[in-house]
């Protein structure tokens, strides 16, 4: 029998949502996992309200995140442009001990980020969060090379557009953090928000850079010793993080180590105070 996937949304009318069910139905894990119930906090202006969101998709809506949960194998947390509220709307999931999927951005804070955690340790709640530009192809290919040859990231450079910088530096955070892991002491940035620069400091050989574009494409560039690698777009990114999502739902392991998670939510909120006030180094909690 396949396991069930409940959605817990602020409002189920977002490309996630709207997308991730068929993909999941199209995927290696068609056979273990469906998307069967669905719930919102409230229709998004003239968007598909719950019921007809769920007729057309062929979902179950359910009434409260309670049923959600309690009919669910395994939950996601959707709200991809809502980060304030990913805490308040996971708060009943990660008391159930079921594994957790919580959309990007993880949260709107490091403190917030931290109480998610502790939450779901208190309940063993398996718990995962991540960027979906963590799994590009050619992403994963730069990781891989560095392993084969045995060396680390020194120098990493990141692009990237969206709608908004707040929501959308995610992607580029959760790139530098996987390739230069944790430990980053200050943001400074430079521009607006149709054009932004800024730079990731540490207190060793590390540095990261990256620049924000609305119609940008998102890329990579790292360096390491006697390594440079560029990766100039990416693929597949959508398929390759739900694979991941449909094994850690699966194991209850999630293939990113908490402390990675914490650091790209320090810094995106770092980088979002250093949006306001540019020039200036913002510490990184």
């Amino acid at each position: 029998m396949k396991k069930k996937i409940g959605f817990i949304d602020l409002f189920i009318e977002n490309w996630h949502s709207n997308h991730y069910p068929a993909m999941i139905a199209n995927s290696a894990w068609k056979d273990k996992f469906e998307v069967v119930y669905a719930w919102e906090e409230r229709p998004l202006e003239g968007a598909r309200p719950l019921g007809k969101w769920c007729e057309d998709m062929g979902i179950t809506p359910s009434a409260s995140i309670e049923e959600v949960v309690e009919k669910s194998d395994c939950i996601c947390v959707l709200a991809p442009s809502a980060p304030e509220v990913h805490e308040r709307l996971a708060d009943i999931p990660l008391r159930s001990g079921k594994p957790l999927y919580i959309d990007k951005p993880f949260a709107e804070s490091r403190e917030a980020a931290e109480r998610i955690f502790a939450l779901a340790k208190k309940y063993n709640t398996p718990l995962m969060s991540s960027s979906a530009l963590r799994y590009g192809d050619e992403f994963i290919a730069m990781q891989e090379t560095f392993r084969e040859k045995a060396v680390s990231a020194k120098v990493v450079a990141t692009r990237g557009g969206g709608r908004s910088f707040p929501e959308y530096s995610i992607h580029q955070f959760e790139m530098i953090v996987t390739l230069l892991g944790t430990g980053a002491k200050n943001v400074i940035v430079t521009g607006n928000d149709k054009l932004l620069s800024g730079l990731v400091e540490y207190s060793d050989e590390r540095s990261a850079s990256f620049t924000y574009n609305p119609a940008g494409a998102f890329a990579c560039f790292a360096q390491g010793e006697q390594v440079r690698l560029d990766a100039s777009m990416m693929s597949h990114i959508f398929e390759n993080l739900l694979d991941k999502m449909m094994g850690f739902f699966d194991t209850g392991i999630s293939p990113i180590p908490m402390e990675e998670t914490l650091e790209v939510a320090s810094i995106r909120e770092a980088a979002v105070k250093a949006m306001e006030n540019t020039g200036v180094r913002v510490p990184v909690k």
